[in-house]
Order: structure tokens, then sequence, then C-alpha cells
């Protein structure tokens, strides 16, 4: 896919363009120089995957990740200050975009684990160990972790991969006290998400998320337990010892990685674009994992 063209926002001064958002920041108007304090955050249907923006856009996903978490920070309000200003946007982003607070982002991915998969579960199968945490023998695809662990990465540079990042690395990089109050807060906010989605048929195995400083305060930032952020498995079907279904871009990962993409992982080439099939299963399970969670439609 090629470098996505930003929109053209009266009022606002485009900024960057990372794989699926954009971030504009407004003029002041006495002086049309762009503001230091906000930005426009603008969620985009650009869907990645293994490090590629892939050239299939998937309809309505900016406004799933914005909607969402605006109805996650509203449920964790109490356990973490968020970045959200206002909801008032351009017309032309109504839905899919939010004014936020600028702040000094962590260099850190915050990891948070409930369930063992995915990366995590190849870790395990090494050494026992997920970014140098050990868990308990006998876990497999799928086990439930007797305590969600706090699992983090480095953050790397766009079309890098990220790495498992051992506890220790994150206090040299942030201070002991900053790296206890990430930890902490990554664990409660994965705790917290799973207490409510349970009750909606939805197990939450892990989540990313990114905080940012204003005033020495950690506050959450970008979007929070989305489908993009985080793997959601429906709850009946839960079964450990195989991959779970999925609400989220599992599901398109694992189209890529099968014969019937016809795409190597390996060969450093971008993969294929999405069959129609599969941009609309996307969508729909990006749709139903937001319904599910909120219990109202999604906004048009």
């Amino acid at each position: 896919m090629t470098d996505p063209q930003p929109l053209q926002l009266p009022g606002y001064a485009h900024v960057y363009s990372g794989k699926v958002r954009d971030l504009y920041a407004p003029l002041d108007p006495a002086t049309g120089s762009p503001r230091d304090d906000q930005l426009l955050l603008v969620a985009s249907d650009r869907l990645s995957a293994f490090d590629f923006v892939l050239e299939s856009p998937v309809p309505d996903k900016g406004v799933v990740l914005t909607q969402l978490s605006l109805w996650w920070f509203e449920q964790l309000a109490d356990v973490v200050p968020n970045h959200v200003v206002s909801t008032d946007v351009p017309a032309e982003v109504t839905g899919r975009a939010v004014l936020v607070r600028r702040l000094e982002m962590l260099p850190v991915e915050c990891v948070a684990r409930a369930y063992l998969t995915g990366g995590g579960l190849r870790e395990y199968r090494e050494d026992g160990r997920v970014s140098g945490v050990a868990l308990p023998e006998g876990l497999v695809d799928g086990s439930r972790l007797p305590e969600p662990v706090f699992t983090p990465s480095t953050k790397a540079p766009e079309g890098q991969h990220d790495e498992p990042m051992p506890y220790a690395d994150v206090e040299r990089e942030l201070g002991t006290d900053l790296a206890a109050r990430a930890r902490d807060l990554t664990v409660a906010i994965l705790q917290r998400g799973n207490e409510i989605a349970r009750e909606r048929g939805i197990l939450i195995a892990d989540t990313k998320v990114e905080f940012g400083l204003a005033d020495g305060e950690l506050v959450l930032a970008d979007e929070v337990l989305t489908p993009d952020s985080s793997r959601f498995w429906p709850a009946e079907q839960w079964e450990p010892g195989h991959p779970q279904p999925s609400f989220d871009k599992e599901f398109v990962r694992e189209w890529l990685t099968s014969p019937a993409s016809g795409w190597d992982r390996a060969s450093g080439e971008a993969p294929p674009p999405l069959p129609a099939e599969v941009v609309e299963r996307t969508r729909a399970k990006y749709v139903d994992a937001y319904e599910r969670l909120t219990g109202r439609p999604l906004p048009s």
C-alpha cells in the first residue's frame, strides 16, 4: 500500500501518519500556528498485519476503534486518567476522531496477558518464560494464567519488530517508580476489561496500551481494549489446547499465513490484497465486538 494521503482539514495541520492513525495539530486562531498542547487523533480504516499496512481497508474500522476506545475510557475513568479533550471534531472525520492532550509518550510497549497465546506462547515454549516472567509448567495455547502478567516489549521503529523486554530493562528505561506504575496500571486495565467483557461473552486474552506523561502523571493514550490492540475471544467457545476463534484481526493474520493467500511471510514482500469476503468478515468481527461490549449499535 502506498503512503496514505492525509485529509486536508481546515483549522488543522497534518503532523504524522502512522499505520492506522493520522495526527493533526489544531491551528491557533490568533497566530495560525500549530498548537503544541493538543492533537486531533484520526483513526483510519487501514489495517496492519505483520508490520505491513494492507492494501485493503476495512470499512467502519476507524469508527469502531474510536468509539470503543471512548466507551472504555469511561469504564476505566476511576483506574487511570485518559488523554481525551473533546469529541467535537471536523465533520469530515466525525465518529472516528478525537481531540486529545499532547503527551510525552513512554518509549515502552506496555502489554499484559491474561491468557497464553501468540508470541507469548512461542516464548513460553522456549524456556517457560514470557518477557522474563516465569510461568507454571504445562500451559498450552489458550491457557488462562493464574494472574494477568506484565510482558512489555520494545517500541521498535516502523518496519521493525518489537522485541520482548525483561522488566529490569523497563526499569532502566523508565526508572523504578514509573516502571512499577506502568506495570500496575497495564495489569489493572486488563483486569477491569475482563471483568466487564466476560459478562458480555468476550474474553480479553491480552492487550497493549499506550501511556504518556502529563505533569508527571501517567495518562492513558491512543486506543484501549480494541480489536486492534487486544485479542478478543468468544467466551462460550474458549477451549485451551489450540488457537481460539477471535473477534479481532487475528482472523486476517490466519488468512495471510494460509495457503489461500499465496503469501510467504519470510519473503519480505508485502502481503496481497484481501479478498472481499475476508474484508467483510473482518468488518463484521469488529462491529460485533463493539456491539457486544457496549450493548449499542455502531454509530452510522
